[in-house]
């Protein structure tokens, strides 16, 4: 499995950042709850790929992307459904609509399927991002470590909210079952992703180490990073805004 380093870093890269990233890269590599190991790290390829698809291009350039008729320039890798999902949220996640994702599961995704690829693409974007932000390429992206069938667990609390996904509220979390809220708080943007818990637990394992945890966000009267509160605010904001994030 390739690894993460950053000895040609020209900045210190703290030791929990290189661990989560780590981590990020050895999940990534495994079987998944709803996805094989192959078919995750296809999954990341792809995200990668998403990137430079002139259908793509051209329907961030419209005024509305239905207005573009074509095909995405795929690996190949995967179903023609969980291209278009994985495109889309890379290239023009601000213009998504449940319309758009009701169309995605019609083609024959499944909504853990399509909840578990949200946390793949996301995890890559977060390591990719990070690495070009301290001048370096991309990783190499992990070799499927094992051939093993998904787990298909779904948790038994989850259901309807308010969202486009089933999820599981913080109530509803059965004995035995993985506990998605354990170092989180349960906030929406911890539920979005909780019909597969693992993604959520896994996701915010890196997003504490780039951001802040849930106990560092409640005390106010710390400053855990090297710049304050209100400089890293200021940076989340506009990357936010960047990414067309309205949550």
């Amino acid at each position: 499995m390739s690894e993460i380093s950053f000895v040609k870093s020209a900045y210190p890269v703290r030791a929990d950042l290189e661990a989560a990233e780590r981590g990020a890269w050895r999940r990534l590599s495994q079987s998944g709850t709803w996805w094989t190991a192959a078919q995750r790290v296809a999954i990341a390829a792809e995200a990668r790929h998403a990137t430079s698809c002139p259908y793509c291009r051209a329907r961030r350039e419209a005024l509305s992307p239905r207005q573009v008729a074509g095909e995405h320039a795929s690996l190949g890798q995967l179903p023609a459904a969980a291209v278009e999902a994985i495109h889309a949220i890379r290239t023009d996640p601000g213009r998504l609509t449940s319309d758009w994702y009701e169309g995605v599961i019609g083609q024959g995704s499944s909504e853990e399927q399509y909840v578990e690829l949200v946390g793949v693409v996301v995890t890559t974007v977060v390591v990719d991002t990070f690495h070009r932000g301290l001048g370096l390429a991309p990783p190499v992206l992990p070799r499927a470590a094992d051939d093993a069938a998904p787990r298909r667990r779904r948790p038994g609390g989850a259901r309807k909210h308010r969202h486009w996904v089933q999820v599981l509220a913080p109530e509803d979390v059965r004995p035995g079952e993985l506990d998605p809220y354990a170092e989180n708080r349960g906030a929406n943007i911890h539920r979005a992703m909780s019909l597969v818990p693992e993604e959520v637990v896994g996701f915010f394992d890196l997003a504490h180490a780039h951001y802040l945890s849930s106990a560092q966000m409640a005390d106010l009267g710390t400053e855990p990073r090297a710049i304050d509160r209100a400089q890293i605010e200021l940076l989340a904001a506009r990357v936010s805004a960047l990414n067309q994030c309205v949550y």
